[in-house]
Order: structure tokens, then sequence, then C-alpha cells
């Protein structure tokens, strides 16, 4: 199971890359892995605004449909458009060209809440 080290995560699943006032989010590995074949992604609106703790995607695979939730309160400044042709990339690389959206975040404390890859690890039983 792959769990980089310089990520942040949520309880939900989702990996946060930050960047200055800018995080970049997807879903874990092992997210991925338990959704089975990813067919779908629904990106959030260009410009909308996200609340921590909100669903703002959704992922279908081959097994289900699964909320994506907003590790961090912001408005979304850029979604992975490559999803809407290659939603498999959530799959093959969910760390790299599988990422979901990009965030400008309201307040950087958000990350405060997230776990690092040690505690993501535990949480996950690895």
């Amino acid at each position: 199971m792959n769990i980089p080290e310089d990520l942040r995560y949520s309880s939900d699943h989702e990996w946060v890359r930050v960047s200055g006032t800018t995080a970049r989010i997807g879903i874990t590995d092992y997210a991925q892995d338990a959704l089975g074949d990813v067919v779908f992604v629904q990106a959030p609106e260009t410009g909308s605004t996200v609340a921590v703790g909100a669903s703002f995607s959704e992922v279908e695979s081959t097994k289900s449909v699964s909320d994506i939730y907003a590790p961090v309160s912001g408005r979304v400044v850029s979604v992975n458009e490559r999803l809407s042709t290659e939603p498999e990339l959530v799959n093959t690389d969910p760390y790299g060209d599988g990422w979901l959206c990009e965030i400008e975040m309201a307040e950087t404390a958000d990350l405060g809440a997230l776990m690092d890859a040690a505690g993501y690890r535990n949480l996950i039983g690895i």
C-alpha cells in the first residue's frame, strides 16, 4: 500500500498536497483499491466553494458510488479534466495523474485536523 510521507490524509481517505495556500486533493491508494475499477468521476465546479467535511465530488466504480469529502475549506480553483475521459487514472496513479481538484484554502488551520502518513497507516491498520 503506497502512503507517501509528504502528504496529509483525512479519515475519509482523501489525500492533500499543499503548495502555499493551495491544496491538491485526491483519494488514497487504499481508497481506490477498496473501490475497484473507477469508471466515472464527478468533479466539483471550478469556482465553487467547499466546506471541510462536506461532500463535493463523487467517484463511481464497478462496485459502488462513493462521495468525496472536502478535507479543507475554500474555493475550487482547478479540476483534473483528464478524469472526464480517463477516470482509471484514479486507480493507476492516485497520487499523481489521478488527482481530483485543487482548492485555494480559506483556512490553512484546516490542515491541523489531517493526519500524517504514520497516522493514516494506523487508521487503516498497516
